[in-house]
């Protein structure tokens, strides 16, 4: 069969990291402050921790929960630690940010869980083009992790990349 197609990039020894595959699925919640702030502009504790006490913290159960607060006020370190000490026992995760910050933030931290010696003296791919909108911080850590271990690094599809590393 001289007209056989063969896959190359099939057989080729790439291994390919697709980033996507650590972007969070798990449901991210916000808690606002704003709502628990006098004229929500200032914190008053007295009337802060009561509110705290009335909040349902059952809806962040298993939940990833995003802590900020979106009014232009002064908040003191100990009103977020308040918060994350009502959070901890239930939430699946607390990140200090809006729902963006969430996800930067579980991306880098799934990066940088990786186990680096599958990927001793491969040549790795960093799979470019994807569903989601993966930034660019991710594209460098996982270049800063990989570096010291990766025979090559590239970037793009195993059809179509750009060598960004090569070990001499």
């Amino acid at each position: 069969m001289e007209n056989e197609i063969i896959n190359k990039v099939a057989e080729s020894s790439l291994e390919t990291v697709d980033l996507e595959n650590y972007y969070p699925k798990e449901v991210i919640i916000l808690f606002d402050l704003k709502p628990y702030l006098f004229m929500e502009l200032i914190l008053k504790e007295k009337d802060f921790r009561a509110s705290l006490q009335d909040v349902d913290w059952k809806i962040y159960a298993d939940k990833i929960v995003a802590v900020t607060c979106s009014a232009d006020a002064v908040i003191p370190v100990w009103a977020y630690m308040l918060v994350a000490s009502y959070l901890e026992p239930i939430a699946k995760d607390i990140i200090m940010g809006d729902e963006s910050a969430a996800v930067k933030q579980i991306l880098l931290k799934r990066i940088n869980a990786i186990d680096i010696n599958e990927y001793k003296d491969k040549r790795v791919v960093i799979k470019g083009c994807g569903e989601l909108s993966i930034g660019d911080f991710a594209y460098m850590e996982i270049t800063k992790l990989l570096r010291p271990v990766a025979k090559s690094i590239m970037y793009g599809e195993p059809c179509s990349t750009v060598p960004v590393y090569k070990k001499k």
